[in-house]
């Protein structure tokens, strides 16, 4: 993997909490390999997304390591923070460089995690981890053919996956012009914010794993999945959404079948909210996931 990606592990590094908290195997035996993507060059109303993953991983050192609901401790589990990509400015650049970083990670044997930043991120994770399944929860459908000149907006996100992925599962949304439903309707199964109060996330998280069986799932989180009167810090908020105790059901249940996760949009100008919900499912994934033995 190059160099040039990363931004040094040193010292004052380990000082400043800029590694997520018991993150401290080496590269060659993790498991897992968390990375940060820094950008929101694309953000159409509040920037500061890019100050996400470093929130987030200052956040995750407010927690004890042992997981009461799985009884691991999570420094038992081999895990490795890389560091920050350093962003381009232009999207589809920052797309090609998370799915070279995110492509290294799968071909050495390892689940990437990605701390965002922007949405458009994970359309170059995707690319890399080449999952049979696209699971996201989200306030927005982000089926935009393109945005402000760019098919690589944060609001194109899921319509570039499609691209690649033809199972397309959203929860959560509530935000979307009528093109983006009919699409939805046509191309994706779309169980809306009102459908997961209505059937209770266990119902729907029922019928996912109905449907996806043994297959391959990425899993991406965007933080205005959740009603922003609950955790603030987005960059372009939406109320009358899911909880965070809906997120962690979602977390939970599929983190198991799934080969690539990310948190993203956190835009930490709350009081912390945000970030420590972020970190606290990264959490949990990694937990889920390793106890699962996957």
């Amino acid at each position: 993997m190059s160099d040039l990606f990363w931004l040094s592990k040193t010292g004052m590094h380990e000082l400043a909490h800029l590694h997520f908290a018991d993150a401290d195997a080496s590269y060659e035996d993790a498991r897992y390999a968390v990375f940060g993507v820094p950008y929101d060059g694309t953000t159409s109303f509040k920037p500061g997304a890019r100050f996400g993953p470093r929130a987030i991983r200052e956040l995750s050192f407010n927690f004890e390591s042992y997981d009461p609901s799985t009884g691991l401790d999570l420094y038992e589990v081999p895990f490795t923070d890389l560091g920050d990509l350093e962003v381009s400015r232009l999207p589809e650049e920052v797309v090609a460089q998370v799915a070279d970083v995110a492509g290294d990670i799968v071909r050495d044997g390892k689940l990437p995690v990605m701390l965002g930043g922007e949405h458009t991120a994970t359309v170059g994770a995707v690319e890399a981890v080449k999952p049979d399944v696209y699971v996201v929860c989200d306030a927005h459908l982000d089926l935009r053919e393109e945005l402000d000149g760019t098919p690589y907006s944060h609001g194109c996100v899921t319509r570039r996956v499609l691209d690649t992925v033809d199972d397309v599962v959203i929860i959560g949304a509530r935000s979307g012009d009528r093109e983006q439903f009919e699409v939805a309707a046509e191309r994706a199964r779309l169980y809306t914010a009102d459908t997961v109060r209505d059937l209770g996330i266990a119902g729907v998280l029922g019928e996912v794993l109905k449907e996806i069986g043994d297959a391959r799932v990425y899993l991406s989180i965007d933080a205005d999945a959740i009603d922003c009167c609950l955790t603030p810090g987005l960059g372009t908020p939406e109320p009358f959404g899911m909880t965070p105790l809906d997120i962690r059901e979602v977390v939970r249940t599929l983190a198991p079948h799934a080969v690539g996760f990310d948190y993203v949009e956190v835009a930490p100008f709350d009081s912390g909210q945000t970030a420590a919900v972020a970190a606290q499912m990264v959490r949990e994934f990694i937990a889920r996931h390793w106890i699962a033995g996957r």
